[in-house]
Order: C-alpha cells, then structure tokens, then sequence
C-alpha cells in the first residue's frame, strides 16, 4: 500500500477546500464542473484505496461464513 495515494487523496480534498472557500469568499468564480470533477478523482482514489485494503486483508485472513463455521464445529 503506497502512502502516494493517501497523499493525493488529502491533497485533492484540499483543492476542493480551498477553490470552495475562494468562491465563496468572491475571490474568483470556478465552474462547478471542475468542483464535481476533483471530488470524482477523490472518490475514485478512495475506492481503489480500500479495494486494495480489502483484498490486503482479505489474502491474510480466512474470512468464512456462519454456515461453514458451523460445519466446521461440527466435524471435532
């Protein structure tokens, strides 16, 4: 898991922060478009993050489901 994708995910969420704030305050005027655009980029980096988190866990542990754990119990 690289930490370059923690950094670009918090650094995309301060561009939206920050360009938010600057329009709000009358500063400048940015197109909305680019707004939804940069959250699309944070929330795709932030699905691959935890895709990558769930399968990192997923190789590590067994994950089984009550009907196996049962079967399982049973056969001791």
């Amino acid at each position: 898991m690289s930490v370059a994708r923690y950094e670009v995910f918090i650094i995309v969420g301060l561009l939206m922060a920050i360009g938010t704030f600057f329009k709000l305050t009358g500063y400048y005027y940015i197109n909305s478009d680019w707004f939804w655009f940069l959250a699309g980029v944070g929330l795709s980096i932030e699905g691959s993050i935890e895709l990558a988190k769930q399968q990192q866990f997923q190789r590590k542990y067994k994950v089984i489901s009550r009907e196996e754990y049962e079967r399982l119990i049973r056969k001791r």
